[in-house]
């Protein structure tokens, strides 16, 4: 498991991965830290929380 550090996001709360997987954004359950997690280059994360922002 990659040790990981809460960021927040508008919405939803996510974990970030600034762990050993340089390159890759891991995403799990908050309140099932021991559950499986997704990963995501950082470019489609980003793709990602941009679609969740309000547009302007």
């Amino acid at each position: 498991m990659v040790a990981a550090r809460a960021v927040r996001a508008s919405g939803p709360r996510f974990r970030r991965s600034h762990g050993n997987l340089p390159g890759v954004v891991v995403v799990r359950d908050s309140k099932d830290r021991t559950g499986p997690v997704l990963a995501f280059a950082p470019a489609a994360w980003g793709a990602f929380l941009t679609r969740l922002a309000p547009a302007d």
